[in-house]
């Protein structure tokens, strides 16, 4: 079978592409501290709801809406981690009866066609983010936008992520790529 381009490109063992993966691997890092903090304070919050409702027969009005928020951002933040590790839902009964050289220029176009999705949110969230601006949380003085910078950020992430795996294919983030 004739292809365009040979099973050994792009080549990954380039320096540009060290310093990308290196870069990605910092920001990963970076953001596994916001998501295990935002998940801890996510249960901290809802257990003290809880205990202050039926103990103290009170309640903290904004643990609910922090709770809440804490949640958002956790999950739009694990996004970028979960496409490193290829754990998101796919289905592959066709692809694996391909080609291993077919099969990593299909996983390349789909990174390629994921990043250009993530491209498209990040400029619909700006959007939102931008209009709901000037609105501000029911019981904090903080604006809703909130929300949506974790989708923005979520979605610069997870495109540094995709156009890593589509210039590095489906070993970039095996050991022997970092050497």
């Amino acid at each position: 079978m004739s292809t365009l381009l040979p099973d050994d490109w792009p080549p990954i063992g380039g320096a540009g592409f060290q310093r990308m993966r290196i870069a990605v691997d910092r920001i990963d890092r970076s953001t596994l501290f916001l998501v295990v903090g935002a998940m801890a304070a996510m249960a901290i919050l809802v257990v003290g709801q809880v205990i202050f409702r039926y103990v103290f027969n009170s309640a903290i009005d904004w643990a609910e809406e922090v709770a809440r928020l804490a949640f958002v951002w956790a999950m739009f933040l694990a996004i970028p981690h979960g496409i490193r590790r290829g754990v998101h839902v796919g289905i592959d009964a066709l692809v694996v009866r391909f080609s291993q050289g077919l099969q990593d220029r299909l996983f390349r176009l789909s990174a390629l066609i994921g990043a250009a999705l993530m491209a498209v949110i990040f400029a619909y969230a700006w959007q939102v983010t931008v209009y709901t601006w000037p609105e501000l949380m029911p019981t904090l003085n903080l604006t809703a936008a909130v929300y949506y910078i974790a989708i923005l950020i979520a979605a610069v992430h997870s495109v540094l992520h995709l156009l890593l795996l589509a210039w590095g294919g489906r070993s970039t983030w095996e050991e022997k790529s970092a050497q």
